[in-house]
């Protein structure tokens, strides 16, 4: 096991390894680069004499990486540490946390096209189901999740699935960030700079996913025919598929996935406030 001191940091902070990860792979980890200076920043909040913490702050003091795992045996894709923060007094706070990063996820809606414009009738949302193993399900209904690729493009494994079920393709230039227009950013550097977006499982997990809306008009009958094909029945061995489900309805699909449940109350409350 090796050890080093985290850069720039104060006090000083000891890093101890595991054989298989450098100082290289560790520092240059996307959502280890972005967990630590979120986290110094908030750290750093702790000076202003109206932070509840003002008169013994808290400290990091020592990060131990416990295990990664590697995508396809050389990139590092998650990441299991502690963290070691405390204060003067001896105080501290939980710090055990599962690296993995930021993704996206996408409240698609159609709705026929020939419907009056500005209403909310007959809006159907795309739902994936697939097993998701860490919840112990082999079919969990959620909203569509990945990434967006170089281009912009929507991107991963649900949206390799839409295209090929349905030929929708979904560029950035579609999409409206519902959580960037439902949070406000930091104002000062009295803020925290967490991210403008929804953490499913802050106890535990670095996880952020900003929330997406697409909405697309299309023919009735196109829409009746995804339908009929769309209904999350899966076929032999298929381990990812999807259904159209109405957008009323979709909370009580969905109420396992906290993207759904973040996605349809975000909507919702954008579509009140007037800002979608």
């Amino acid at each position: 096991m090796s050890t080093f001191t985290l850069p720039n940091s104060e006090p000083k902070v000891l890093v101890n390894l595991i054989p298989e990860l450098s100082e290289d792979q560790l520092l240059s980890f996307p959502a280890f680069k972005v967990w630590i200076s979120t986290l110094q920043h908030s750290l750093s909040t702790q000076q202003d004499p109206s932070h509840a913490f003002n008169s013994a702050p808290y400290k990091l003091r020592k990060i131990d990486i416990q295990s990664a795992d590697f995508f396809g045996g050389k990139r590092l894709g998650f990441l299991k540490l502690k963290a070691e923060i405390s204060n003067d007094k001896g105080e501290n706070l939980p710090g055990s946390v599962f690296l993995r990063g930021g993704s996206v996820a996408m409240l698609l809606i159609l709705q026929p096209d020939d419907v009056r414009e500005n209403t909310e009738r007959e809006k159907h949302v795309i739902v994936t189901v697939q097993p998701r193993i860490p919840a112990g399900s082999l079919a969990l209904a959620e909203l569509p999740a990945g990434m967006l690729d170089d281009s912009g493009t929507f991107a991963g494994a649900a949206a390799k699935e839409i295209a090929e079920e349905t030929g929708l393709e979904i560029p950035e230039s579609d999409l409206i960030n519902m959580t960037e227009l439902a949070i406000s950013p930091a104002s000062s550097d009295k803020d925290e700079h967490i991210q403008q977006a929804v953490y499913p499982s802050p106890g535990g997990s670095d996880e952020f996913i900003p929330l997406f809306l697409w909405q697309k008009r299309v023919p009735r009958d196109q829409l009746k025919d995804w339908q009929g094909k769309l209904t999350g029945l899966r076929k032999h061995g298929e381990k990812i598929t999807l259904m159209l489900y109405p957008l009323e309805h979709v909370w009580k699909l969905g109420g396992r996935d906290a993207k759904i449940l973040s996605a349809w109350a975000m909507y919702h409350g954008l579509k009140r406030d007037g800002k979608i």
